[in-house]
């Protein structure tokens, strides 16, 4: 299990990578991300609920993390995404609902990666 939790963790990074960067070039084009970055926002969300679930899962089972803070990076962007949908409601935002959710990508890019480096045992 622990090499699925592995796996799914590289693609919860690559997720979050193509949704900053797809953030950012619609940010620099003016003209948004498009209709499809919806699409990848439910996909993005979905993996990494199933990683965080594959991750509960291995804890339940005895396979404990070499930090907590492992557990901090983890479940970090599924708070971020959740504070990315309330900000996507406000009235600022309300042209651009997108632009939380690519900042929050970028957060989770960060967190994502920490937390399968400290999996693998790189710092």
């Amino acid at each position: 299990m622990s090499e699925v939790h592995k796996y799914v963790g590289f693609a919860v990074v690559a997720l979050f990578t193509m949704g900053w960067i797809w953030g950012l070039a619609g940010w620099i084009s003016r003209r948004g991300p498009g209709d499809r970055f919806w699409n990848w926002l439910t996909v993005a969300q979905v993996v990494a609920i199933v990683q965080a679930l594959i991750g509960i899962t291995l804890l339940i089972l005895g396979r404990r993390p070499t930090t907590w803070l492992h557990y901090v990076y983890g479940f970090g962007p599924i708070a971020i995404l959740a504070v990315a949908h309330a900000m996507a409601r406000e009235e600022q935002f309300r042209a651009r609902p997108w632009v939380p959710f690519a900042l929050a990508s970028f957060i989770c890019f960060g967190l994502s990666l920490r937390a399968l480096l400290t999996g693998l045992g790189i710092g």
